[in-house]
């Protein structure tokens, strides 16, 4: 099996990303920033994974605004801030 050193979701499930975001954001915002129906329209955790794991370019996308997210998470600990996901 290939090293994943270099993956920064290397080890994190899509359950955990997904779980992270809703926190994050809500559904609302989630659908605002992410414009796909598994957020839009009756959004579950469970709903969102099935779509998720049937399509690639949305996963990608997720997986994105994950990565995103914890960066501006960590920048705001950085400069104990608060960090707010609107901005």
């Amino acid at each position: 099996m290939a090293e994943q050193k270099n993956n920064p979701l290397h080890g994190i499930t899509l359950e955990t990303i997904v779980n992270h975001l809703f926190v994050s954001y809500g559904w609302e915002e989630l659908g605002a920033r992410i414009d796909i129906n598994c957020f839009n329209e009756n959004p579950t955790i469970k709903s969102s994974l099935t779509f998720l794991r049937k399509t690639p370019w949305a996963r990608t996308k997720v997986e994105n605004l994950y990565l995103y997210t914890l960066r501006k998470q960590k920048q705001a600990v950085e400069r104990n801030e608060v960090w707010n996901p609107g901005e």
